[in-house]
């Protein structure tokens, strides 16, 4: 898929937007995979799913952005409780889909993309667009990139791992 420069444009402005909304970043308290926070893991996912989706045709860039920034947008520490410790994978997604509705009133498919993204962890909801598989997808590739590489080299590269997200499309 070819984006005209408008297009491109809408899609930056849009990401922009949700980089420095005030409840976004308040996913960076959150530790993801080992060293990561929420916030970094959602903009990476956001911009590998959009990377991917323009090798699509007919495919909505605008909601696979937002579900993307919004897959995990929980807002607790799950390491904390043992209850939510054991319950994190399978409910998160609810979660994440219920503050997205309540904070950004996103639409029922987004809503659907956020709660299909653990598939197949979570059995109940299958990721049944291409939109759905293509943040499921990029999910998992971020999560197990995050997952290898060692804490202390993910702090020593902190500062260009906000550079490599503070904008959608590199230049």
């Amino acid at each position: 898929m070819r984006l005209t420069p408008e297009q491109k444009e809408q899609l930056e402005n849009l990401y922009q937007t949700f980089l420095h909304d005030e409840k976004i970043l308040k996913m960076k308290e959150y530790s993801m995979h080992r060293g990561s926070n929420c916030y970094i893991h959602s903009f990476k996912v956001a911009k590998l799913a959009i990377k991917r989706a323009l090798r699509h045709k007919n495919v909505n860039l605008e909601v696979i952005l937002i579900a993307s920034i919004l897959h995990d947008y929980y807002l607790y520490d799950w390491r904390e409780e043992r209850e939510k410790k054991k319950k994190h994978a399978r409910k998160h997604p609810y979660i994440a889909a219920e503050q997205a509705k309540r904070d950004f009133d996103v639409s029922k498919k987004v809503q659907k993309i956020i709660k299909s993204h653990m598939w197949p962890l979570n059995l109940k909801e299958f990721p049944d667009t291409t939109e759905a598989r293509i943040v499921s997808l990029a999910d998992k590739s971020i999560a197990s990139i995050e997952g290898t590489i060692p804490k202390s080299v993910k702090k020593a590269n902190e500062k260009e791992t906000y550079e490599y997200i503070s904008k959608l499309f590199d230049k």
